[in-house]
């Protein structure tokens, strides 16, 4: 007879089989128990055709990456901790010392730190392009470029590229295309239609839409390139909890429902700040005066809740400053796609180079809120530029 400790370790009983829920499984593991030495030898955790540790996934994240991939048109996925980290994992499996990257001036900033970290200490030459080239990003491709980056649209200053553009002169030259398909949530942008190798997106946004998961995800159609990706998901242990896949795959049975109420929300209070003497420029794809409008009504079947506006260059940043801490509904924070609506003030000329437009610029995320109450709370919150 076993022990009264040895026996809480390892109990007699067994649940019966054939239950089935319509929440998906949550399987925490570390270790995987093999049924013998056969089937530990021939896992094979690349292809994932078997179960070999917890880090290489498990069934809770197995089904959170077919479902991505699924949305995406893709047909392999892996998952990161974060967005930034699925960024890294993509540079990291693609890149070596002496190649040569492109991302454009509109790149998420924690990617341009990435791109110049590559350059200072890796010997990876990182180079920046008008996210607006198009075809002519042609002429900047040198026999060392291996990656070029796109983000459609950019998630500060909005400028839709001309992807399949881009694709073709990269694919001309046998250059792979990674896009940052975050602000479509892969609903309003079919990436590999276009051309694009990669998808990356930060499932962090809308998939989870609770404001309270980080994880990223890179998708492709090729087996050849998920599997130089899966080495650099390996070699940097790019592991990600059960619990947080779950509560990602909660989100998705209403992502497309609340992706277009954050549409709805975004355009009637862009449209309404747009009538503002405060405001000298809006920056929202789907407006006709929004650089590159033309390609997003071509490529695009929505638009996400996330634009930004140029104030009068006549305020001063202290004044729009004033402006932002006095809204009350939109919060002070990074991100997007959560239900709360949120502000942040940008400082672009820091940021981007050659930006040569006057006047402070601010992003909103508009959230689930009445936006009627979200236009409310801004013209409150105007008043503070002159008090």
């Amino acid at each position: 007879m076993k022990s009264q400790q040895t026996s809480i370790i390892h109990p007699d009983y067994a649940p019966p089989a054939g239950f089935e829920a319509l929440p998906p499984a949550i399987h925490h593991a570390s270790t995987v128990v093999f049924p013998n030495v056969a089937a530990m030898r021939g896992g094979d955790w690349k292809n994932k055709n078997a179960y070999t540790y917890g880090l290489h996934g498990t069934p809770t994240t197995f089904s959170l990456e077919a479902r991505i991939a699924a949305i995406e048109g893709g047909a392999h996925c892996l998952l990161a901790p974060s967005g930034l980290a699925a960024i890294s994992m993509v540079d990291l499996a693609l890149l070596r010392t002496g190649d040569d990257v492109l991302l454009p001036e509109n790149v998420y900033n924690p990617n341009r730190e990435m791109g110049n970290w590559l350059a200072r200490d890796f010997g990876i030459s990182a180079r920046y392009y008008d996210p607006l080239a198009g075809a002519g990003i042609a002429q900047l491709i040198q026999p060392n470029t291996k990656l070029i980056w796109v983000e459609a649209p950019g998630s500060v200053t909005m400028e839709v590229p001309d992807v399949p553009a881009i694709c073709a002169a990269a694919h001309a030259r046998g250059v792979l295309v990674a896009l940052d398909n975050t602000w479509s949530a892969g609903l309003a942008l079919r990436p590999f239609e276009l051309g694009v190798d990669i998808s990356m997106q930060a499932l962090t946004k809308y998939q989870s839409g609770g404001a309270d998961v980080l994880m990223g995800a890179v998708v492709t159609r090729e087996q050849a390139l998920i599997e130089r990706i899966a080495l650099a998901h390996m070699r940097l242990g790019m592991g990600v909890g059960a619990d947080d896949a779950y509560l990602v795959m909660r989100g998705l049975p209403s992502m497309k429902l609340r992706y277009e109420a954050h549409d709805a929300g975004g355009r009637a209070v862009a449209a309404w700040l747009k009538d503002r003497p405060e405001i000298d420029k809006v920056l929202h794809p789907a407006f006709a005066d929004c650089p590159g409008h033309e390609l997003w009504k071509r490529d695009f079947t929505g638009a996400a809740g996330l634009f930004s506006v140029l104030f009068d260059p006549r305020y001063t940043e202290a004044q729009t400053d004033r402006f932002v801490d006095a809204l009350k509904l939109f919060k002070i924070g990074y991100s997007w796609g959560g239900a709360n609506s949120l502000v942040m003030p940008y400082r672009v000329q820091a940021m981007r180079r050659g930006w040569q437009h006057g006047g402070v610029l601010v992003r909103f995320n508009v959230g689930l809120e009445d936006p009627r109450d979200l236009c409310a709370d801004i013209e409150q919150a105007l008043a503070a530029l002159t008090s």
